[in-house]
């Protein structure tokens, strides 16, 4: 699963595949580590409100579910560049029936469910770039699969690219 994903100290050089994409991602992503901010006293709380904090973990939880999920479908076609495998299957089906991206859905509901868990205004801002660079990622992504599988379009024309009538993470025009 883990094999022929191209990935080369030239190509984080040049972005050749993609790689500048996977590294504001994954930048991204273990920024999330960082200390809240503001701390619930800023809010005029003592802590977070536990409602709050339990709905952001069922969050993070239906995104680790989704990361699975999507992991699984994609099998040997998984590769975290934006460039896919060459011999890759194009998969419409489970997770990639309702939305082209599952793994960016997944990524973003984690980040979300940080948000909510927190009431961080650093952790809502990581998760706004967040989606700004998996839309990037996912766009420059697409170029590559319009290439290699002559379907993709009529796919991406009923399928929903990230979130579902989200502006900015739902794509389904023909470009």
């Amino acid at each position: 699963m883990f094999s022929g994903w191209g990935l080369s100290w030239a190509g984080w050089l040049d972005n050749r595949r993609g790689e500048w994409w996977l590294g504001a991602q994954l930048a991204l992503i273990a920024a999330h580590l960082l200390p809240v901010w503001p701390v619930p006293a800023f809010w005029g709380l003592v802590s977070w409100p536990r409602l709050l904090f339990g709905f952001g973990l069922l969050l993070l939880a239906f995104g680790l579910i989704r990361a699975v999920q999507a992991l699984l479908s994609l099998g040997a076609s998984l590769s975290p560049l934006p460039v896919p495998k060459q011999h890759n299957q194009l998969i419409r089906t489970g997770v990639y029936g309702h939305c082209r991206h599952p793994m960016y859905q997944a990524v973003l509901l984690c980040s979300l469910g940080v948000v909510v868990a927190t009431g961080s205004l650093f952790h809502l801002g990581l998760f706004l770039v967040l989606a700004m660079v998996l839309r990037g990622k996912a766009r420059f992504e697409e170029l590559a699969l319009r290439q290699l599988h002559p379907d993709y379009v009529a796919y991406a024309a009923i399928t929903p690219a990230i979130v579902r009538d989200c502006p900015g993470l739902d794509w389904r025009c023909i470009e």
